[in-house]
């Protein structure tokens, strides 16, 4: 099954290295991001899960919960955990799957046969509160990811989720945003009282709205 944006995230029931955990359950009102890696002991991974653990505070700020998936068996993990709090000068404290009979995997289709026939491809999931898939991500297995990124998208998927607002190109948070086309222009200009800047009648800036406004 390949999921596609706005779909509904499926759930599931796995062991983990903070022990059994109900997706749905795990996730509860919060955003969640899945993400998986080709195999433990990997070096690329092992800079990927430490710099997630480096960022907790950041996903605790934007109340998102994470978690890692792999189809090594769960021994694995726990001895690859110690490795990356080293390695990393962090400390792993978010759920890894044991995903060693592949379930995860296969229900978020991670597995592609031409890259590997047995590895997870690098993929990353944001999911909504609502439980709808809101990105999807696939690196290579030679390509680590760029958090800075993971972190803006999440940001802006955010704003547009509470406000009637899109990001342009390279936006970075504290930056003007775009009112979305869905809102009338004379309508904009009360529900942005911070200004709105037409270049286009599509086109149409404002400040970032604050949680305030």
């Amino acid at each position: 099954m390949s999921l596609k944006l706005g779909d509904i995230a499926p759930n599931f029931i796995a062991e983990t290295t903070i022990g059994p955990i109900d997706f749905y359950e795990y996730l509860g009102k919060s955003w969640g991001i899945l993400f998986s890696h080709p195999a433990d002991f990997t070096p690329v991974c092992t800079t990927e899960l430490g710099r997630t653990a480096q960022l907790k505070d950041e996903f605790a700020r934007r109340n998102t919960r994470v978690l890692a998936v792999s189809v090594d068996p769960l021994d694995r993990h726990k001895q690859w955990i110690a490795d990356i709090n080293e390695t990393q000068n962090t400390r792993v404290d978010f759920p890894i799957i044991d995903d060693e009979e592949r379930v995860v995997a296969d229900l978020y289709d991670m597995i592609h046969p031409n890259a590997s026939a047995t590895a997870t491809v690098r993929s990353l999931f944001i999911i909504g509160p609502d439980k709808k898939v809101k990105l999807t991500i696939t690196y290579p297995a030679s390509t680590g990811r760029n958090f800075a990124e993971v972190l803006r998208v999440l940001d802006s998927l955010q704003l547009a989720e509470q406000y009637a607002v899109a990001t342009p190109a390279d936006w970075q948070p504290g930056q003007d945003v775009i009112v979305a086309l869905s809102v009338p222009t004379n309508e904009a200009e009360s529900r942005f009282p911070a200004g709105v800047r037409i270049i286009k009648p599509y086109l149409r800036y404002t400040p970032q709205p604050k949680p305030n406004d």
